[in-house]
């Protein structure tokens, strides 16, 4: 789809598990943009160090150069006027105040491009994320493969022994899953297993 130019704002979400080209998508039409030399800003959350500090990179190792923030008041604050293109990855970690900023940025004629996780580990909706996707005016839902079996992935698979909402990792710590193969109480049974052998040992 292309964006309407002139006052037109516009919202476009990216969503879907991890490992399934989200990033590399919002790299892709940033890129063009840049190409057609429009005046564009890309943000990134300041708690996604994984690959470089400076930069959104894909798991491909696809890269494009931006601005790190902590919340979606940060983003507004650095925010260029001028700026025509605003790209934002991750968005899920950015806060509910996304909502309002990329609306209210679309209504001043800006394009905004926003990739994120639409569900969390345990298959729940990721907020904002769900409210960004009733906001947009495009939305594209990409998929991954499924880690197990092959089949088409929707599900961010949690390896590690942690109930923390937000734990920042990649592959070894995540896999992508089919609704098959997908096992939401996996964390939680590997935290079980962790405490009962920390237990043993201390009995030892």
């Amino acid at each position: 789809m292309n964006a309407m130019r002139g006052n037109l704002g516009w919202i476009e979400v990216i969503c879907g598990p991890m490992f399934s080209g989200k990033s590399e998508e919002l790299i892709r039409r940033l890129r063009r943009t840049e190409i057609a030399r429009q005046r564009v800003q890309i943000f990134k959350p300041q708690i996604d160090q994984r690959y470089a500090t400076d930069q959104i990179v894909s798991h491909n190792d696809a890269r494009i150069r931006s601005e790190c923030v902590s919340t979606a008041a940060e983003v507004q604050t650095k925010v260029d006027l001028r700026t025509e293109v605003i790209g934002i990855d991750e968005a899920q970690f950015l806060g509910d105040g996304m909502v309002d900023l990329v609306v209210r940025l679309a209504d001043m004629g800006k394009r905004i491009i926003i990739a994120g996780l639409d569900t969390d580990y345990l298959g729940r909706p990721f907020h904002p994320m769900p409210e960004l996707l009733a906001v947009a005016d495009e939305i594209q839902k990409t998929l991954a493969i499924c880690m197990q079996c092959g089949n088409p992935a929707k599900h961010t698979q949690r390896l590690i022994a942690s109930e923390e909402l937000v734990v920042v990792g990649a592959e070894g710590m995540y896999e992508a899953r089919c609704r098959r193969c997908f096992e939401p109480n996996l964390a939680a049974e590997e935290i079980r297993s962790k405490k009962k052998a920390e237990l043993v040992a201390t009995v030892k």
